[in-house]
């Protein structure tokens, strides 16, 4: 069996130690319900308390901001819906999101679902490199329009987006402006402050930290209804037992990425370049994305002739994880609406490979993944009927 060289970090990412460590006391130890009065329980909301404090730090808001959810797809679903059908959108005849075509599924299928309760949805084009046209977006603003939801960075193709651009029009316009940053936590610069973001989601299982727990950063003053009624906690905001172990875990993570993040994003960087540099050898293949301002650690290509899922299967068998376009919709035989949406034709977007690495990807991983991939690629192509060198 050859060894396993995971680069699939974009799909979720191993939970380090230090995150471990953190979490294992609230499983056996302090595990009593943090909405007790009891000191036992108490032990448990000081625990999430201070949780809150690294991941406002991280994207300077204030810990009473951040609200912890089960997901990075529970937060997206929190801010359309919850913002299209609360009070304040409602009384202002405000049934209208801006987004993109590239955002993740938790994005655009829930969008497509409150179309089909008769609110508007407007889906941005991006360019070839994924990037949004900042007057498109000014010019589909109406005074019915109540969210501009664009992701921080693309979890396919790794470009980034004009943040403080865009919150600088959402101000202007007097629209909340959300950003699922789910893929970007961590790996770039984010001030909601300075970009004027209004809501946020977030995920920890992307940063080293265990799946299951998500967070929302809602901006004072900002009142989208609960999507998940109960027993109030989380100030009311999502009701439910809290996951006190995950979201200390989560709050681990989040300050060892302050700690470490310069470090880490600056090894990523460096294994991603030469990882680029050797697979656009491969004759007709192509670098997906934008060529500069993209997350530090994803790569993804297209190669002309070839099968996605054949070569992600190969690469399985010579211990490579990777993935074809999205891996939250790995299974589907459709191409990736994000390659679709940058210009690939549909045959060049089947032939999509992602790699995501992390900061415990070593070089000599990378140059194995190059080796690697040279040779499924070659094999592929030696048995395509459409490849003509």
């Amino acid at each position: 069996m050859n060894k396993l060289v995971y680069a699939d970090n974009a799909a979720t990412t191993k939970v380090s130690e230090s995150v471990l460590n953190a979490m294992l006391p609230y499983f056996s130890e302090n595990y009593g319900n943090a909405s007790s009065l009891y000191p036992h329980g108490q032990n448990s909301k000081k625990a999430i308390n201070a949780a809150r404090v690294p991941i406002a730090q991280l994207i300077n808001a204030d810990p009473s901001e951040i609200f912890f959810t089960g997901s990075g797809t529970e937060s997206d679903n929190m801010v359309i819906r919850g913002v299209l059908n609360s009070v304040a959108a409602k009384n202002k005849g405000r049934n209208h999101v801006i987004t993109t075509k590239i955002e993740h599924p938790a994005i655009l299928r829930t969008c497509e679902a409150m179309a089909k309760q008769g609110f508007e949805i407007t889906y941005l084009n991006v360019d070839s490199n994924g990037v949004i046209s900042l007057e498109e977006l000014e010019n589909a603003i109406t005074e019915k329009t109540a969210l501009i939801s664009i992701m921080a960075a693309n979890n396919e193709i790794g470009s980034i987006q004009p943040l403080k651009e865009i919150g600088e029009i959402a101000k202007k316009h007097n629209v909340l402006f959300h950003t699922d940053a789910v893929q970007a936590l961590g790996h770039m610069h984010i001030d909601v402050q300075e970009m004027n973001i209004s809501l946020m989601s977030l995920s920890a299982h992307k940063i080293h930290g265990p799946k299951g727990v998500g967070a929302i950063y809602i901006k004072k003053n900002v009142f989208p209804d609960p999507i998940i009624t109960g027993g109030g906690q989380e100030r009311n905001r999502r009701s439910g037992t809290e996951n006190v172990p995950g979201i200390v875990g989560f709050g681990q993570a989040a300050q060892d990425m302050i700690d470490h993040m310069e470090e880490d994003n600056a090894h990523t960087a460096k294994l991603s370049k030469r990882l680029m540099e050797g697979l656009l050898e491969i004759k007709k293949s192509v670098l997906t994305g934008h060529p500069t301002n993209r997350l530090p650690g994803t790569c993804s290509f297209a190669f002309e002739a070839i099968e996605g899922e054949s070569m992600i299967l190969m690469l399985g068998m010579k211990g490579i994880c990777a993935s074809t376009g999205s891996a939250c919709s790995t299974g589907s035989l459709d191409p990736s609406h994000v390659l679709m949406a940058i210009g690939l034709t549909h045959q060049n977007a089947h032939g999509s490979l992602r790699l995501s690495i992390s900061k415990y990807t070593t070089e000599e991983d990378v140059e194995y993944i190059i080796e690697s991939v040279k040779e499924v690629v070659a094999k592929l192509r030696a048995m395509s009927p459409v490849w003509h060198e």
